[in-house]
């Protein structure tokens, strides 16, 4: 049911500063940032040959990031993203299997502008799982 790995994504304290140590010291390209209101995070993408990686830092105080960050000071590794073909049947097969979708269960527009779900990390070995339709 996954394809392609499309994205790791890392909480940060600090958007620029961290986006200046993968620009600067690691010599990644990285994207403009971009305001994600509906997930409450402002991201950047850092974009590598073989996936990327997603840097995300909360946006507003109810962001579900400042959680993360509150228990993960120094920030961490967030969830994984894979690629489906299809968000709503993939959605399905997992609920029928006893996963848990997040939120409503219902698909949101992610950082790419496709359809995105989250799945709960206590399904998938502690792991917050992100599924996005291509």
């Amino acid at each position: 049911m996954i394809g392609k790995l499309n994205h790791v994504a890392i909480a940060v304290t600090d958007i620029t500063a961290a986006s200046n140590i993968y620009r600067d010291v690691l010599g990644a390209q990285i994207s403009e940032p971009m305001e994600l209101p509906e997930h409450g995070v402002t991201t950047v993408f850092v974009n590598l040959p073989n996936t990327k990686i997603e840097l995300i830092s909360p946006l507003g105080d109810d962001s579900p990031i400042s959680k993360f960050l509150q228990k993960n000071t120094q920030g961490g590794m967030h969830h994984l993203c894979y690629e489906v073909d299809d968000i709503l049947a993939s959605r399905d097969k997992l609920v029928a299997e006893g996963a848990t979708v997040l939120g409503d269960g219902n698909p949101k527009k992610g950082a790419h502008g496709k359809p995105v779900l989250f799945l709960h990390p206590k399904d998938f070995c502690g792991t917050l799982i992100e599924l996005e339709q291509v």
